[in-house]
């Protein structure tokens, strides 16, 4: 016989130990301040090589992608998450080790099969809302700036 809503909920509780949040708050807050010190890094080492302003602001996030799938591809990433939380997913690193982690999980299926179907099981929600949201965004935009 299953158990009712508030039995289920006390066995919830008694099986899930209670999280820290004080000190997950600071560990995504450090971490996430950190991605972004990383960040400004890059931005500084493109700028010091006197790159046009452009090439700058396309390198940088780029570059932060490629440092967070490479951590995932060695299985840096995830361990960091653990400890940090949402501190690494706001950062665009979550993107990358959204695409990547499913494409390590399934290559064992097939570049085809396993890679190809799988690679943006999580990420192609995001990708898919996101460009309806921007789109929905410029209508918006577009009609406010007729009148």
């Amino acid at each position: 016989m299953l158990p009712d809503k508030k039995k289920y909920s006390e066995m919830t509780k008694q099986a899930s130990p209670p999280s820290p949040k004080i000190k997950d708050f600071i560990w995504a807050y450090c971490v996430g301040g950190a991605i972004c010190v990383i960040g400004q890094l890059f931005s500084e080492f493109y700028t010091s090589l006197d790159l046009p302003e452009k090439v700058v602001k396309m390198a940088v996030p780029v570059s932060i992608i490629f440092v967070a799938a490479l951590l995932t591809g060695f299985g840096v990433f995830d361990k960091i998450a653990r400890l940090a939380g949402a501190g690494t997913l706001v950062p665009i690193t979550g993107f990358a080790n959204a695409v990547v982690s499913p494409a390590i999980e399934f290559k064992n299926e097939g570049y085809i099969l396993g890679v190809g179907a799988k690679i943006f099981t999580i990420a192609g929600p995001v990708i898919m809302y996101g460009t309806i949201a921007s789109v929905i965004y410029g209508v918006i935009y577009w009609v406010i700036n007729l009148f």
